[in-house]
């Protein structure tokens, strides 16, 4: 097992009726910023739920975050946190508007650019502390330090991450995901499965317990996922796939063993380019990634297959293939297909993303740093 230094403060509120209590976890006398997105927040219940547990706070609003947060909306809010005095923001929906309001935490005593906190690894010195109540889970936001912004003028989707932008609490109440169409439930599963196997599908460095972890999360998607699309309103199989997203990415599982992200920074680039949700890259992606450097994770691909999936017989060859084939399978199950083809994108988008790699110096991706523009060209071509 690798060194590993691991903290993780995030106070976690889970389970229905919690949003109730989240004026306890905010100081009296703050000045509190609501950040939230489209408006569906007014619409099932949640908005009034906070606006009723805050009763009586010095209050401000900010609407409208997208999915994939615009830098250019969330430098307005900057501004609305710097102008008014605000010292707490409470992000309320999924994870789009969560990585925004990290955003704007950093941001706001940032000086300079603070497109350069993403564009140029700038440090975060300080944050506007903040909380959520989380109404869509997928991304793990909720207990991290990450967060994913799109510059909209040029195309761009690049992250950040810095310990200053824990959240101070996480609302997790299954019962506010009721409401969530069919393709935003699909979309929070691949993206957490997608989590597990960036930080599980590698290589063996004799972690057995993290990759127990990582294999009860994989198996609890897989089971209790399908039954969130069949019946929306059942409260148990809604709380184990809320748990299991944000577990998917806390830094638990991934503590002491390698890493891939080779498929988040290609998706990255398909979201930028084409718009396509976060979810539906990774779907697109992972599958082929896993094929083309299945020879250096062909150990885990087998316990992948195994633990996870029972494919027990026939060769090796066999085996991994198989494992791969229900990775995508499953993928196509919960309603988010797997193929470029599938959203209408060409392959001409290849030689842009490979250009952009290069300027970026992505050249060296993967648990091996073997992923250069050539595996990418290799991957996307697959993917078609």
């Amino acid at each position: 097992m690798e060194n590993f230094t691991f903290c993780n403060p995030v106070k976690i509120l889970f389970g229905k009726g919690q949003i109730a209590n989240i004026a306890a976890e905010i100081p009296a006398d703050a000045k509190i910023l609501i950040t939230y997105g489209g408006g569906s927040i007014k619409t099932n219940g949640v908005y009034e739920q906070v606006k009723s547990a805050l009763a009586g706070r010095n209050l401000l609003e900010f609407g409208g975050i997208e999915p994939n947060p615009h830098l250019e909306t969330l430098l307005k809010a900057v501004e609305v946190v710097r102008n008014e005095g605000v010292d707490f923001i409470l992000s309320v929906g999924g994870g789009s508007v969560l990585d925004g309001t990290k955003f704007i935490a950093a941001a706001v005593s940032f000086v300079g650019d603070p497109w350069d906190i993403l564009a140029k690894n700038a440090p975060v010195t300080s944050a506007v502390p903040f909380g959520a109540v989380l109404t869509l889970p997928a991304t793990g936001s909720e207990m991290n330090t990450n967060s994913v912004v799109t510059k909209w003028e040029t195309q761009e989707k690049l992250y950040f991450s810095s310990p200053l932008v824990f959240p101070r609490f996480s609302v997790l109440d299954p019962e506010t995901t009721f409401s969530l169409p069919p393709r935003q439930i699909g979309n929070g599963i691949v993206d957490a499965y997608t989590h597990v196997m960036e930080q599980y599908l590698t290589y063996p460095v004799n972690a057995p317990l993290q990759d127990r972890w990582a294999e009860s999360i994989l198996q609890t998607l897989i089971e209790e996922g399908p039954k969130t699309l069949a019946n929306p309103q059942d409260y148990d199989a809604r709380a184990n796939v809320m748990w299991a997203a944000t577990l998917a990415l806390n830094g638990l599982i991934g503590a002491g063993v390698p890493q891939d992200w080779a498929t988040h920074m290609i998706g990255h680039e398909l979201t930028a380019l084409h718009g396509l949700d976060h979810a539906q890259t990774l779907a697109i992606v992972l599958p082929s990634t896993l094929t083309i450097k299945r020879s250096s994770k062909w150990q885990k691909l087998l316990q992948y297959g195994d633990r996870v999936w029972g494919i027990v017989d026939g060769s090796e060859e066999e085996r991994v293939t198989k494992a791969i084939a229900n990775t995508r399978n499953f993928f196509e199950s919960v309603g988010v297909r797997t193929r470029l083809s599938d959203y209408g994108v060409g392959l001409d988008t290849i030689s842009v993303i490979i250009e952009r790699f290069e300027q970026r110096g992505f050249v060296a991706l993967g648990e091996h740093q073997d992923v250069n523009p050539e595996v990418v060209e290799q991957i996307l071509t697959l993917c078609a």
